[in-house]
């Protein structure tokens, strides 16, 4: 049996850069928390991944904004959202007083049984 985790341990005081670290992997998905402060996507970088994103904030706040809307989304803790593959996004910014916590689950398209079809808006 694995020993009990929990997603607030092992967080430095300091964060220079977003720490990733992978929770749980397996054949067509992962599981990752990613700790943020005060970081964002440099400018004129979008995230266009090969894997649908499914993404919860515990903690702190981020602006995430969508390729193709025209207002940042503010996610606060308990906020979640699901990003299809190849929606290009990007992390406006990122709590720098508090500590931003997520969990990112990615999962490969048709992988996931019951899941949505997803759709990215048009840019």
């Amino acid at each position: 049996m694995q020993p009990t985790g929990n997603l607030f341990t092992g967080i430095p005081e300091t964060i220079p850069q977003e720490i990733i670290e992978i929770l749980l992997k397996a054949p067509g998905f992962h599981l990752e928390r990613i700790i943020s402060a005060g970081q964002a996507t440099r400018m004129g970088q979008w995230f266009d991944q090969e894997t649908h994103e499914w993404v919860v904030l515990l903690s702190g706040a981020a602006g995430l904004l969508i390729e193709g809307e025209a207002q940042v989304r503010v996610l606060r803790p308990g906020d979640y959202l699901l990003i299809p593959a190849h929606c290009r996004h990007r992390v406006e910014w990122t709590d720098p007083e508090h500590q931003t916590v997520w969990l990112a689950l990615h999962y490969q398209p048709g992988k996931m049984p019951g899941a949505p079809g997803l759709a990215c808006p048009s840019p």
